[in-house]
């Protein structure tokens, strides 16, 4: 028996409206059109891939993620990217870049679950 990924869960204290035009802008993923501001509850689509659901809770976070994404971008380097996140509304957690241009970056998004920014496949293929 085989089970699947059906949801990427993300509590919020704040708007779940606002935390997926974030995560929209991250991933590139359309927010489902019946979707409005002020709703408890807000999804990410993309065909065939899990649903990104954003859902108000009562309670803050509190200790670090045990869980997290971890990205890679397709079209940019790693430093690109990261520069693109901050610029969105994210913020930086921990930078764990090394001079020798392997490492990754953690950053938090607006309700301050970390995520981390790999090397792209191309950077990757270079050293």
């Amino acid at each position: 028996m085989v089970t699947s990924i059906h949801n990427i869960t993300f509590d919020t204290t704040g708007d779940p409206y606002k935390l997926a035009q974030f995560w929209s802008m991250v991933v590139g993923r359309p927010m489902r059109v019946e979707d409005e501001p002020g709703d408890p509850e807000v999804s990410l689509i993309a065909e065939g891939q899990p649903t990104m659901l954003f859902i108000r809770v009562p309670e803050g976070k509190v200790v670090k993620n045990r869980v997290h994404l971890d990205l890679q971008p397709q079209d940019r380097t790693r430093d690109e990217e990261v520069d693109r996140l901050i610029g969105v509304g994210a913020k930086l957690f921990e930078d764990h870049r090394r001079p020798d241009g392997t490492g990754w970056v953690t950053l938090a998004d607006p309700e301050g679950n970390e995520f981390c920014v790999e090397r792209s496949v191309a950077e990757r293929a270079a050293t």
